[in-house]
């Protein structure tokens, strides 16, 4: 996750030897922010953010939906891995609980 806190930042995925971004875009919400948290270490998400801005490289996920109950971002429902409409403006992010 990269941002300006622990617990806040810029969704990022590592995937086929790159590092990069989510889209916001396409109806980022709680629960796609929820798995990432727990993903994470942490207990829940506060706020699933759109628009978050700044990322760079490849925008690898789109139209991530989750139902809330996934261990990772990977087990949830994704657009077409890498190929994006987005731009880095975009780009999705979270905020986690720190319990």
């Amino acid at each position: 996750m990269g941002g300006s806190g622990p617990h806040l930042g810029r969704v990022e995925a590592y995937h086929r030897g790159n590092w990069g971004t989510v889209c916001s875009f396409f109806g980022w919400d709680l629960q796609d922010a929820t798995v990432v948290c727990r993903q994470l270490g942490y207990g829940r998400a506060v706020a699933a953010l759109v628009d978050y801005g700044g990322g760079s490289g490849p925008i690898w996920y789109k139209d991530v939906r989750c139902s809330g109950s996934e261990a990772s971002i990977t087990q949830c429902s994704i657009g077409d891995l890498g190929v994006s409409d987005c731009d880095h403006s975009d780009d999705a992010g979270v905020i986690c609980a720190s319990e």
